[in-house]
């Protein structure tokens, strides 16, 4: 954000019952729960109209905001964020096998990544060693010190509520083969998750798209590539219609 500030305003809203946010027991935990706080979330706050950043979850997230109000988008900027079915990668085996079969045991199953090592190996994923490095430890170190009961409860109630997700990705591709929002893609391909066939994707319904692979980079992109892609990102938002000083309207 720092990096971007000196041109947009820039706003991360930090959903409930992640990061420093409370965690209320009047919330839907879902992906329906966090679109309808991120799209109140932008009324309260008089934001009018706005590019997305769309990450991992987030991506399906947003991408409701934007189907529920596309003319308020700008622009997407997409990283390392799957919504094509057929493109997922190896490592969503067992989230693939518990879509198959849904038992209490295949949940509680997926309930094993919610851990520190887990953390671990989710921010590590498939990068090399040398990329590794540059991932500094205190990101699965603290996301876990701020995982309660009650919120790794809400962690695996949405890990496996991507099997009801999956029927919304055709309406993702739907909005954005009808409304073209002008897009960059930026990615990194050693993601066992969503590998580069995920980022090619998207050229199906947006052949306009912006698609930059960072050849070395995975999942957590902007903790070991951040430079190169600010730099592209600020090519691609300064080449918008929107353009002047930073305002709650030019987000």
């Amino acid at each position: 954000m720092p990096q971007l500030a000196d041109c947009w305003h820039l706003i991360a809203p930090d959903f409930p019952g992640c990061g420093y946010s409370g965690t209320p027991d009047a919330f839907d935990y879902d992906f329906d729960g966090y679109a309808a706080f991120l799209i109140k979330f932008t009324e309260h706050l008089c934001i009018k109209r706005f590019a997305i950043y769309l990450h991992d979850f987030g991506s399906q997230i947003g991408l409701r905001l934007a189907i529920t109000h596309p003319e308020r988008v700008t622009a997407l900027i997409i990283q390392n964020g799957d919504i094509y079915e057929d493109e997922l990668g190896p490592m969503y085996a067992g989230l693939r096998e518990y879509f198959r079969n849904p038992t209490p045991e295949a949940k509680a199953k997926l309930g094993e990544a919610i851990s520190e090592d887990g953390f671990k190996h989710e921010f590590l994923n498939d990068v090399d060693i040398d990329v590794a490095e540059r991932i500094p430890p205190d990101l699965w170190t603290l996301h876990w010190s701020l995982m309660t009961p009650r919120r790794c409860e809400i962690a695996l109630d949405v890990i496996a509520g991507l099997k009801e997700n999956l029927a919304w990705f055709p309406r993702y591709q739907a909005y954005l083969r009808k409304h073209q929002p002008p897009t960059l893609i930026v990615w990194g391909p050693k993601d066992g998750y969503m590998p580069e066939g995920a980022a090619r994707a998207y050229l199906r319904d947006l052949p306009n798209a912006e698609l930059h692979l960072f050849e070395d980079g995975g999942h957590w992109l902007l903790e070991t590539h951040l430079h190169p892609v600010v730099k592209v990102m600020r090519d691609f938002l300064h080449r918008l219609p929107f353009q002047g000083s930073p305002s709650p309207e030019n987000v």
